[in-house]
């Protein structure tokens, strides 16, 4: 018995001297010998990827990066191959280069698996386009405001509940009717009919319990797209084993519900299948990968948008009271009579406008780094050489609390910035609108 023993323990000792044998070498070039050496960063961070993820997990990743950037300045190692980038020309350099490609993590948003490509999965820049292109009418101005008396339907639901707490002094949680809304307005927009939420006031079938912990998956699983492509498969899909499974079932009995409803009309749906019907490329399962994408990606950006908007104001009762009085000035004058605002009323509130601006370079709902790859020639960057394959990423949270880009004020609420004469200005910084531009919607 002891023979076998010593046997055993001498077989587990060889294992993990190799393993050491292994690992070292490759963790001392990461860190001493790599490209990106020179560059500053947790020490973790320089070997391996875990670093990163762990503080996604921890939710805690703007926070770090924000400190780390503070600290260290332009430029900081968050991964072996990656680098978050808060530069003043970083966001045009990076997401206004058309020769970059997107970074694999983005392959995760193919939802429910590989086979529904859409055109934020698409890492290539040109095939990306050529994707969007079937799609990208259906988001124009024009389009998306003829589904503003269905939104309105949802928002009066919304306040209707606002209206019952306040009646029965009871505490609200904002946050889950906000976003009972915001699903239910894309569900409107995309098959003409709400998911119900927020006329119920309550999580549907633990609907957004799921799509909670699919955030949380493809938050860290797009890093790791090799053992993804083991696990995330048809089968699974069709077995519901993984939280977006459970995304495109919701979808897909939504698609087939909208298909047997005659009187919807004016739908992002319907602009679809209308393309299909001319298209050899538009299939219906692109179509369906491109709801998918807006159910699972669309409603909780947007709901975290209101928040951070609600939040300031109530924090700056000043901007609260200035809001309410700009409203009941275009009341006076004729306007914003219903009990919804229209969005043609609403562009017209300046301060309003300003207010919403500053909510999203306060908190930006974006809140992974937005990826992208650098490509044969390398790419520059404050006289900083990075070569092909090099990860660089650019945060909207960090780059909008940068008091380099955005002055001493950075992190206040400042809503007068956007109204000064150097709007336009801060808008070449402001990530919402460098990503906007890279989208050619009309009105």
């Amino acid at each position: 018995m002891s023979f076998v023993n010593n046997e055993v323990l001498v077989s587990w000792t060889g294992l993990i001297l190799g393993l050491v044998l292994l690992i070292v070498p490759i963790a001392l070039h990461r860190r001493y010998f790599s490209n990106l050496s020179d560059i500053p960063g947790p020490f973790w961070a320089s070997v391996t990827r875990l670093w990163h993820v762990w503080i996604i997990l921890e939710g805690k990743q703007n926070l770090r990066l924000k400190a780390l950037h503070r600290k260290h300045g332009q430029f900081v190692r968050i991964a072996p191959d990656e680098v978050s980038v808060c530069h003043p020309n970083g966001s045009q350099l990076i997401l206004g280069d058309d020769n970059l490609h997107k970074g694999d993590w983005y392959r995760v948003t193919a939802v429910p698996d590989c086979r529904f490509q859409n055109p934020m999965s698409t890492t290539d820049p040109k095939k990306k386009k050529a994707v969007s292109r079937h799609f990208a009418p259906a988001y124009t101005l024009s389009q998306v405001l003829k589904k503003e008396p269905d939104v309105n339907k949802n928002i009066e639901d919304l306040l209707r509940w606002v209206e019952k707490h306040a009646q029965d002094r009871v505490p609200m949680d904002l946050d889950k009717f906000i976003t009972y809304t915001t699903f239910d307005n894309i569900g409107s927009a995309l098959f003409s009919e709400p998911f119900g939420f927020i006329r119920a006031g309550r999580d549907i079938g633990g609907t957004l319990r799921n799509n909670v912990a699919l955030s949380r998956f493809a938050a860290v699983a797009g890093f790791f797209i090799g053992p993804l492509r083991i696990l995330i498969n048809p089968l699974n899909s069709w077995l519901v084993f993984l939280p977006m499974g459970r995304l495109y079932r919701t979808t897909s009995n939504a698609i087939k519900k909208r298909l047997s409803n005659p009187e919807a009309h004016n739908d992002m749906v319907a602009h679809w299948l209308s393309a299909h019907e001319k298209s050899d490329t538009l299939s219906l399962r692109k179509i369906e990968a491109q709801a998918n994408v807006n159910v699972g990606a669309g409603a909780e950006p947007v709901s975290s948008a209101i928040q951070s908007l609600l939040y300031h104001l109530i924090q700056h009762p000043e901007a609260w009271l200035r809001v309410r009085n700009e409203i009941d000035a275009a009341k006076a004058e004729g306007s914003c009579l219903g009990r919804v605002v229209s969005y043609r009323d609403a562009e017209k509130l300046t301060y309003l406008r300003a207010c919403i601006k500053e909510a999203l370079l306060m908190f930006s709902p974006t809140t992974m780094g937005l990826a992208r790859v650098v490509p044969k020639g390398g790419v520059n960057i404050a006289g900083r050489h990075f070569q092909e394959g090099t990860i660089l990423s650019i945060s909207p949270n960090i780059v909008h609390s940068s008091k380099v880009i955005w002055g001493d004020d950075a992190d206040q609420w400042n809503p007068e910035r956007w109204m000064s004469g150097d709007a336009k200005k801060l808008d070449k910084d402001w990530i919402v609108a460098v990503i906007l531009r890279g989208y050619k919607f009309s009105k």
